[in-house]
């Protein structure tokens, strides 16, 4: 019987979903920083409306950013 070295199928299961998390977290947080820019510039043309649907944007990527962070960490402890 041989020993097996490596699990390839869980192996390539876990890079593409490091690589599916990096990216996508890292998408989602430059929404973030889009939002929180696009409302300062809003909101110094003066332009209240459009500068909170920016403020609004940038919030809620930014609290899935930390809720991804927050999924990330329990995931580690309970394994």
């Amino acid at each position: 019987m041989l020993a097996v070295v490596v699990e390839t199928k869980e192996l390539l299961e876990t890079a593409a979903a490091s690589l599916v998390a990096g990216v996508g977290i890292t998408v989602i947080f430059s929404i973030a920083i889009w939002g929180a820019a696009r409302f300062v510039d809003l909101s110094r043309g003066e332009r209240p409306v459009a500068a909170a649907g920016a403020a609004l944007v940038g919030g809620l990527a930014l609290a899935a950013t930390l809720a991804a962070v927050a999924v990330g960490i329990v995931v580690m402890a309970s394994g």
